[in-house]
């Protein structure tokens, strides 16, 4: 019988957390999500789930609060034994994150802080900790994002974090390759979700001239990254290690 695999996802209640946690059910694989403050959307992701067959569990995490991290796992461990009858989970998905256009010259000390607490130092000590509970030959998909590649105005702290993600990225490649844990980043392009205040979704003018700069004319939804998501934690991308993929569809090119 093949042991059922398990995915921790962060910020797995909404926007592009909600449709990586769905695809990776579809791909039979258990979830555990993490929500911040809505436990009401989390709760209808693990009812979604559950409906369809597969086993998920939602639990409150804010990935800016490195101190809480000791605590999570050990709920994680928990309900791993309570959900699944293990200890040990097998990929992890850091999703979790905020955002806003904040130009150079308005950033305070304050807003760098949390930005990178939550899309760099929070990012790297929880992979660093969760990989002591993951099974060999496992994986862990970092999120990036487009304007890593190319400049988004007010973006600058938001995509420096990022960059630093990407080079984390080959880093764990390399030092757990001889787990078979892989490790790869994947980086959306213009996706039309709630992040950034649903700049997108809500001002028609930004929506039109990224779909102008995009070869594919329009701009992602949520389940553009979430089958990518799911895939890299298939069989099927068991030799792809320390890579982006950049799903965007050909913005800026």
């Amino acid at each position: 019988m093949t042991t059922k695999k398990i995915a921790l996802v962060t910020g797995g209640s909404r926007g592009l957390g909600r449709d990586m946690a769905l695809a990776l059910s579809r791909k039979g694989i258990g979830v555990v999500l993490t929500y911040n403050t809505n436990k009401t959307e989390a709760d209808k992701v693990v009812a979604e789930i559950q409906q369809a067959g597969e086993k998920a569990v939602a639990l409150q995490f804010d990935v800016s609060q490195i101190a809480s991290f000791d605590s999570l796992l050990r709920q994680v461990k928990d309900t791993l034994m309570e959900t699944w009858g293990v200890e040990t989970f097998d990929f992890l998905i850091n999703n979790a994150g905020i955002g806003a256009s904040i130009p150079i010259a308005k950033v305070t000390e304050d807003t760098f802080d949390n930005f990178v607490n939550i899309h760099f130092k929070g990012v790297f000590f929880l992979t660093q900790k969760s990989l002591l509970m993951m099974n060999d030959n496992g994986g862990v998909i970092f999120i990036s994002s487009g304007s890593a590649r190319f400049n988004v105005f007010g973006y600058a702290v938001y995509a420096a974090c990022k960059g630093a993600i990407e080079v984390l990225t080959r880093y764990v490649a390399k030092e757990y390759g001889a787990r078979g844990i892989r490790a790869n980043v994947v980086a959306p392009g213009a996706i039309e979700t709630d992040f950034n205040g649903a700049l997108i979704r809500n001002t028609p003018q930004v929506k039109a001239m990224i779909e102008s700069q995009t070869a594919l004319g329009r701009v992602g939804k949520a389940d553009d990254i979430g089958s990518v998501v799911a895939f890299l934690c298939t069989d099927e991308a068991k030799f792809v290690n320390g890579q982006k993929i950049e799903v965007s569809g050909g913005i800026n090119l």
